[in-house]
């Protein structure tokens, strides 16, 4: 973030990937949701974007980038994006995305850290993006389950970052990608007087999962999250242990993860509702004690 003047900050980032799905068009929507939520979780609007694109020119039909920079350029457009250019190279590995530019009010960002004892934590998308896409590299995802999770990764954070910016009592907020929800949600507390519960049952995941997970069909990154951030979690013996591997499974474009005081967190969620997002749903709270620690029962 760069504060230009009393009432104006720029934010800036940058995210581009390799292909998780096999559309090229969907590829393209998802990549540039995926890009414009770090502007929507701190709280700000994204402005002008320039795509990043790595193409195998030599081995891949051209018309597989127009498609895929046509599914990006439609989803900027029903962002309200403006894309102003961008730079590609030639690559062995196909990756694409974009760098955004949004805007904020310098006194209304809203950061990674700050949740308070006695916050309620909204989560948006339903987990479990990782899982599936491995199992559809395995060809053991159904068509159904496949479109249930592209469209959840291909819909845009806008309307919940709109809804989020309503409350000025939000105290923290972030996207649920890479890292997982409890390797994001470790972030918000690593170093901090407060701690986490979550509570297992009121996490929207998708249900059809839990088989694969069982059978071990689980993306490496899921397994890597879990090394490195289970020495903060503490997980009760009634908590399911599928459920425990979905909670570190890493999301493509995941939904906002927030932190604000209870009251409006239920006044947040039912907007939500109304609003087009029904998976949205309060999945837990900030605690006291233990500090730094995420308890999950």
């Amino acid at each position: 973030m760069y504060k230009l003047r009393d009432d104006l900050a720029l934010i800036q980032t940058v995210d581009f990937f390799t292909p998780i799905v096999d559309d090229p068009y969907t590829f393209g929507q998802v990549a540039v949701a995926n890009s414009l939520s770090d502007v929507y979780a701190m709280g700000g609007v994204p402005v002008t974007a320039m795509n990043i694109i790595c193409f195998p020119i030599n081995t891949m039909e051209i018309s597989i980038l127009r498609e895929i920079l046509l599914g990006g350029l439609d989803k900027m457009r029903e962002a309200g994006v403006l894309l102003v250019g961008g730079h590609s190279v030639e690559d062995n590995e196909l990756k694409y995305g974009l760098s955004v530019t949004g805007t904020v009010h310098p006194d209304r960002v809203l950061l990674n850290r700050g949740a308070r004892a006695g916050d309620a934590l909204i989560l948006t998308k339903p987990l479990g993006t990782g899982i599936i896409n491995t199992a559809l590299k395995g060809n053991l995802a159904g068509g159904e389950l496949v479109d249930k999770s592209i469209r959840c990764m291909a819909r845009l954070n806008r309307t919940a970052a709109d809804l989020m910016t309503q409350f000025p009592t939000v105290h923290a907020c972030t996207d649920v990608t890479g890292f997982g929800l409890l390797g994001h949600a470790s972030e918000m507390i690593e170093g901090s007087d407060v701690g986490m519960a979550i509570h297992a049952s009121s996490v929207p995941v998708f249900s059809e999962i839990k088989e694969f997970v069982e059978m071990g069909i689980i993306p490496g990154g899921l397994n890597r999250n879990r090394k490195f951030r289970m020495h903060m979690v503490n997980v009760a013996s009634t908590c399911p242990a599928w459920l425990v591997d979905v909670f570190f499974d890493p999301q493509t474009s995941g939904g906002l993860l927030i932190s604000l005081p209870l009251k409006d967190g239920a006044e947040l969620v039912r907007r939500m509702h109304e609003s087009g997002i029904p998976e949205a749903a309060v999945i837990g709270e900030v605690i006291p004690e233990p500090k730094g620690k995420i308890v999950v029962a």
